[in-house]
């Protein structure tokens, strides 16, 4: 981590520059630094280039991951169409918040290729309500591709970042117009465990009963939680990234869903998004092999779609429990292969506390899941 908080930004900006005119930063940094003076610091290298960027619970660079860093992929050249925009309060309505920076895809309705990229505060409420207050208003001609903001797994305040302003409680956005293909590849690689249970009991993103019991009481029991994740929040939590909720989408799909928190009074979970009551719902776990193959396979589907070309760049927005899977070792490889994929282009992105793809119905929050854009 570069300590000067203004030298790290323009030092990642100036990398990032290619020999096109910049049209688009996207800003992937540590909470940890000054964030107005990182922002200081791009503009010094990049001067009026629009931009969005949020905190991050660790970073992901062509070198491999990384904490406590600063990093900046740059789109440009005559090929794109680029319009950002912030909507914020964002918690205050999470449907209007996605709808108003859905409006930006107006302006790059003349490209034929177009996707539009969400930096969230995932701490604002449930998200997949801005999911689908954005496809409310592209439907379903514009992808929706990016993901929640993170802080280190502290869970108290992340931030957005949108042309040299630093934001909370916002969700910053950028329609991407280009003239050549753009590929989106999800996959979550999470295995179901045991037979799966209705939630019998649930409000927003809270769940209070599964099978008619006490549905924190089912979690650690039939997962065979150890101890100190009984009784002790943050041990509860370190537990939980490893063991997420699936549920049962419409038209066979299946979701995954973090749990955030425990209450051990009311003996509920907390998810971090909705949980439908009198929907099925099943226990995941996963493992170094299986988290690894849907990297291949996020890789592989996002390309497949470039119509042979090869990616100018690639985004990642990977799960922070993912990477508790993997740990240090594990995530080096899955960034190694990302990289591979990219084929010598640049590779950003950032663990997130929730992932934002949407290519087809309204659906479109995950997870523990990865999710690349390939820009071609």
């Amino acid at each position: 981590m570069q300590a000067d908080a203004r030298c790290a930004g323009r030092e990642a900006a100036a990398a990032a520059l290619g020999a096109d005119d910049a049209k688009l930063l996207v800003v992937f940094s540590s909470g940890n630094y000054d964030l107005a003076a990182l922002l200081a610091g791009i503009d010094d290298a990049a001067p009026g280039v629009p931009m969005i960027g949020c905190s991050t619970a660790g970073e992901i660079a062509t070198a491999g991951p990384r904490d406590r860093s600063v990093v900046v992929l740059t789109l440009g050249g005559d090929g794109f169409t680029i319009a950002t925009t912030v909507a914020t309060d964002a918690s205050a309505c999470l449907r209007e918040a996605g709808a108003t920076v859905a409006r930006a895809a107006c302006q790059v309705s003349h490209c034929e290729h177009r996707v539009l990229m969400l930096l969230s505060d995932g701490l604002a409420g449930d998200q997949q309500e801005m999911v689908r207050g954005a496809y409310g208003v592209v439907g379903a001609d514009v992808p929706l591709v990016g993901g929640c903001a993170g802080d280190d797994l502290q869970m108290t305040k992340t931030f957005q970042l949108h042309d040299g302003h630093v934001l909370t409680n916002a969700v910053v956005g950028a329609a991407i117009g280009s003239d050549a293909p753009l590929g989106i590849g999800v996959r979550h690689g999470w295995r179901r465990v045991g037979e799966p249970m209705v939630a019998t009991r649930s409000a927003g993103n809270r769940v209070f009963q599964l099978d008619d019991q006490p549905a924190l009481d089912v979690y650690l029991d039939r997962l065979d939680a150890p101890p100190q994740a009984r009784t002790d929040a943050a041990a509860f939590t370190r537990f939980a990234l490893t063991h997420p909720l699936g549920l049962a989408r419409r038209r066979g799909e299946e979701h995954v869903r973090f749990v955030g928190d425990a209450d051990f009074a009311e003996r509920s979970l907390g998810l971090i998004a909705e949980v439908p009551q009198g929907g099925l719902a099943w226990f995941m776990e996963g493992d170094d092999e299986s988290v690894l193959a849907a990297t291949d396979g996020a890789c592989t589907d996002a390309l497949a779609q470039l119509a042979g070309r090869p990616p100018l760049g690639m985004f990642a927005f990977d799960c922070i429990a993912r990477r508790g899977v993997l740990g240090d070792t594990g995530i080096a490889t899955e960034v190694a292969r990302i990289a591979a994929s990219a084929t010598g282009a640049p590779v950003a992105g950032f663990y997130t506390y929730g992932e934002i793809a949407r290519t087809s119905g309204v659906s479109g929050f995950h997870n523990q899941t990865l999710v690349v854009l390939a820009v071609g």
